[in-house]
């Protein structure tokens, strides 16, 4: 277990991130979106990763449901804010827009305001039933730098010093805004999805030594951007940060593949335990859509790797030169 941010949360190696429960590109049988909470928490995972966003407020519904009965003390929850979901008083039978595979019958309305924040965590305790959520991260704000600034992290810090939260940070796609949030607000945890992963390590010019510095934890997510890297070698169609891939990313996977198949290892593998090398980074946040996917990821942390994989890559440019390899962590 590794400190998650300031105020005194640990987490293990894996995150469980449930933007699956939501019906995130299709929807999850009546009888397989019930077992993926018991599959984490039987895997050894405690940290689970939920958003508004994630179905319309399908996603924390359903990990509330599926939390209840076990120890809420041993569990960290992280969810997110800038996303109020209203009703949608249009609503004509249509789907949701945004990827998930529900019902429009609400609507996603950004607010980055005090009264955003406090409105959002209030839904999320109802839709959850949770007493309490540990960790709020400021969502997507990326087209909403100043609204975040001047309304979402004063509201965080005030929740944080009230006891109502633990931590707080952000949650991006990005490294240089978080970074820029890192330097400008007090936040203790940032989520950084697909910048920091075997395919792109552009985090390292800018937020991972600022995170170092400032005692900032990160959590490392869409470390298989968008896929390509979930499997030992490219599926067809197989996408790269949310678009077909193209050929010279394929042809680099496949350079990592041929590596990791000389070391008696997988591309999976090696995405998930890439990140955790780095002292800024705290966790992996992994997405899964079935109980069966929850187990080989939280297993995937765990496989043995010999180190000397990490150097054959850096030498052969697949990855860059200046990434830290920590042998105990990697080996």
């Amino acid at each position: 277990m590794r400190a998650f941010g300031r105020g005194g949360l640990r987490v293990g190696p894996v995150g469980y991130g449930v933007a699956a429960l939501g019906n995130l590109y299709q929807a999850l049988p009546a009888d397989v979106w019930p077992r993926c909470v018991p599959a984490a928490w039987s895997a050894g995972i405690r940290y689970f990763d939920v958003a508004p966003h994630y179905g319309l407020g399908l996603a924390e519904e359903r990990l509330g449901r599926s939390l209840a009965g076990f120890p809420r003390d041993e569990i960290v929850v992280s969810s997110k804010v800038g996303r109020l979901i209203v009703p949608n008083e249009a609503y004509a039978g249509e789907r949701d827009a945004e990827l998930f595979d529900v019902p429009a019958t609400r609507l996603r309305v950004r607010d980055y305001s005090r009264d955003g924040v406090l409105r959002s965590l209030e839904d999320t305790l109802r839709r959850t039933g949770l007493d309490r959520v540990d960790l709020l991260l400021v969502h997507d704000p990326d087209d909403h730098h100043r609204e975040a600034l001047d309304g979402a992290f004063p509201a965080l810090e005030e929740l944080r010093s009230q006891g109502v939260i633990r931590s707080y940070g952000a949650g991006m796609n990005q490294s240089a805004m978080l970074a820029d949030f890192v330097r400008h607000t007090d936040l203790d945890v940032v989520m950084l999805a697909g910048r920091y992963t075997l395919l792109d390590q552009s985090a390292l010019d800018d937020l991972l030594p600022l995170a170092v510095e400032r005692g900032v934890s990160v959590a490392a997510a869409g470390v298989f951007n968008s896929g390509i890297l979930a499997t030992p070698l490219p599926a067809q169609g197989a996408r790269y940060d949310y678009a077909p891939a193209t050929g010279d990313v394929v042809r680099r996977v496949l350079g990592i593949a041929a590596v990791a198949e000389r070391y008696g290892t997988t591309v999976p593998v090696l995405a998930a335990r890439f990140p955790l090398a780095h002292p800024a980074v705290a966790t992996v946040v992994l997405g899964a859509e079935s109980p069966e996917q929850v187990t080989r990821n939280a297993a995937l942390a765990a496989e043995p790797v010999d180190p000397d994989v990490w150097a054959e890559l850096i030498d052969a440019g697949l990855l860059r030169a200046d990434v830290p390899i920590d042998a105990e962590v990697k080996g």
